[in-house]
């Protein structure tokens, strides 16, 4: 599984703006996120769709950004960590 490319990283523009406004998440590179200097949160592409790997707790847990629901069940996990 690949890190996600420009065009997946267009897909997800509107999570990733939500994602931007969120208190404590700093954007290093576009769809690559640090909470301080720990990575955080960033995406994947493969022929199965886009997922986020995000930190929760000390390790990194993969989840599936594919529609509006998925999305929103990242938003919440984010939060939630944050």
């Amino acid at each position: 599984m690949k890190h996600a490319g420009p065009e997946a990283l267009d897909r997800l523009a509107d999570l990733l703006e939500e994602l931007r406004g969120l208190p404590g998440l700093r954007e290093r590179n576009r769809g690559t996120f640090y909470r301080g200097s720990t990575a955080f949160l960033h995406f994947h592409e493969d022929p199965t769709g886009l997922f986020a790997d995000v930190r929760i707790d000390s390790d990194f847990e993969r989840l599936r950004v594919n529609d509006a629901r998925e999305q929103k069940q990242l938003l919440r996990r984010v939060r939630d960590a944050l």
